[in-house]
């Protein structure tokens, strides 16, 4: 009964963080992957000017820690710009550029997974090699990056907890406030593992499963 009225107490405003956690992911997830489809075909540009900007993208943000990135921006740009950086937006520009570095693989390997006779049969058609891509191969990519994209979407959820280091109020930052006042570390915590457990099964069967089966079905038919 004590641990029920921990919890009920705690729901309303874990239940606010969990809010501000969902947009950070969606936001972030968003724009990485529209970052990550453009770092992707940059990646494998002949283009030096193109592939070598999008590699050094790519190795910076998946070789160095989200935390450090976080902090990198929000305390080392005011320097440069000379004014602060906005927490909500901050978070949402770092971890959708982090995002976007993982994403730039997953679309990558789903590009090259295409054999390269589809891209010869489009060119053959008449089609150039835009066009080839927009019609044939990322149509086909896409439907085989769900179950990885899926994969980057319960990760990003679960590292908006970082975010708490600038002050924002999220799931993580929410438990410890709570904590902070009433003293009840394991019964937070493992409500908050809850709220994440649920967000995770949701995404994974309900969102990601879901789609899967939708474009397979499209493929039958």
């Amino acid at each position: 009964m004590y641990v029920l009225e921990i919890w009920q107490e705690a729901f309303p405003v874990l239940l606010v963080g969990l809010r501000l956690t969902i947009e950070l992911t969606i936001l972030a997830v968003l724009f990485g992957c529209v970052i990550g489809l453009i770092v992707a075909l940059g990646k494998m540009s002949r283009m030096p000017l193109i592939k070598i900007p999008s590699v050094i993208y790519v190795e910076f943000f998946r070789g160095s820690p989200l935390l450090v990135q976080i902090f990198l921006v929000y305390f080392g740009l005011p320097k440069l710009v000379g004014h602060p950086m906005d927490q909500f937006w901050t978070s949402v520009a770092v971890l959708s550029l982090n995002s976007g570095a993982y994403c730039a693989e997953i679309f990558r390997a789903g590009i090259q997974s295409i054999e390269r006779g589809q891209m010869e049969a489009a060119r053959s058609l008449g089609m150039n090699h835009i066009q080839a891509m927009r019609y044939v191969i990322l149509p086909q990519a896409f439907k085989r990056v769900i179950p990885p994209l899926g994969n980057e979407f319960i990760a990003m959820m679960k590292d908006t907890s970082l975010v708490s280091v600038i002050g924002l109020i999220e799931l993580t930052r929410s438990g410890q406030l709570i904590i902070s006042t009433t003293y009840t570390a394991i019964e937070i915590w493992f409500l908050v593992a809850i709220f994440y457990i649920i967000m995770t099964v949701l995404i994974s069967e309900f969102f990601v499963n879901r789609m899967e089966r939708r474009l397979q079905a499209g493929d039958r038919s």
